[in-house]
């Protein structure tokens, strides 16, 4: 990017990502404080999220325990990550990307629990078997009402589970082929023309993680009702939520940050700047969400009840509604 100075930009706006130890001699004494702030918060994160596996793992069984393990910890393993690209800028490509690649687990295991929650694959296909799936959900087919429902089957929840996988196996893989090309010099997020390795790679996860998200979404839509007494609904949610923002805000955050909009703050150029400020209101903003992601996973439950059970008591209950009342 040197070539492009003209004499009206300030050079050290064109320069890479300062190193750590240039980031702490220039630190003020109220960036220290929001250093330190940041840090202690990641920490914590991570802390009780250490403990919240000791507990789960000693009161949850298999294969559950390990399920939740892996989704509770989105948020602190995604904190952690931004604690370490905040102190070290130039490794921000690396710890963005192990973030991203642990969240394309979760995708995976949030649809799992989701079956485990219903009593396994098992369990889950007799529950469900001879009842039809609504598919017209988002994010890619919810301006699809005229799909028909489909069937239940093994084969369609192998395809299911199949395509919340394809995320977290492609993913990973593509995130080690870029930092390799990242180490050679050929992969820059910056660079937008079409002979960078970028431009095709990151729109192709995009495609990934919109068809990895469909199964999941198709799974929760047809079976939260059965699950409310489980938190369902908030427990989805707050994976929704550190998806929109782990992926969304900082996408917006580079483009502003590309833009120029984002001005640079030397020794930080216009786009370290930006990771920079993505970095920091993600720790915070996974701080929140590690606090109630606790609340809402620390806890167990008593054994969903079976289908069987569910329709006894729908038919007492429709036999009591159909007794005549009669005047004392």
């Amino acid at each position: 990017m040197e070539e492009q100075y003209n004499g009206t930009i300030d050079p050290a706006c064109l320069q890479e990502p300062p190193l750590a130890l240039d980031v702490i001699k220039q630190m003020d004494v109220f960036g220290m404080i929001l250093y330190s702030m940041l840090t202690f918060m990641s920490g914590i994160s991570l802390l009780l999220y250490l403990e919240q596996c000791a507990y789960i793992y000693k009161k949850l069984p298999y294969p559950k325990k390990t399920t939740i393990i892996w989704i509770s910890g989105a948020a602190p393993v995604i904190a952690t990550m931004a604690c370490f690209g905040m102190w070290v800028p130039r490794a921000v490509i690396i710890t963005d990307m192990t973030s991203n690649c642990y969240f394309a687990v979760v995708v995976y295991k949030v649809l799992i629990l989701l079956v485990e929650e219903l009593g396994g694959s098992r369990a889950f296909l007799e529950r469900f078997s001879g009842k039809t799936f609504k598919i017209s959900t988002g994010p890619c087919c919810c301006c699809c009402p005229c799909l028909p429902r489909v069937p239940m089957s093994r084969f369609l929840l192998f395809l299911l589970k199949l395509g919340a996988l394809q995320y977290a196996i492609l993913k990973t893989f593509l995130s080690i082929l870029s930092i390799i090309l990242w180490t050679n010099g050929n992969y820059d997020a910056a660079d937008v023309r079409i002979t960078s390795p970028a431009i095709w790679i990151n729109p192709f996860i995009g495609v990934l993680i919109i068809l990895s998200l469909w199964p999941v979404a198709i799974v929760f839509m047809n079976s939260n009702s059965l699950l409310r007494s489980l938190r369902i609904i908030p427990k989805y949610a707050m994976y929704q939520l550190i998806l929109v923002l782990s992926q969304l805000q900082t996408s917006i955050i580079n483009i502003l940050a590309l833009d120029g909009t984002i001005a640079c703050s030397p020794p930080f150029s216009s786009q370290a700047r930006g990771s920079l400020l993505s970095q920091q209101i993600m720790i915070m903003e996974m701080f929140i969400i590690s606090l109630y992601t606790r609340f809402l996973y620390r806890r167990t439950y008593e054994t969903l009840p079976t289908e069987a059970h569910d329709n006894e008591k729908n038919n007492e209950a429709d036999l009591e509604a159909a007794l005549p009342e009669h005047d004392v």
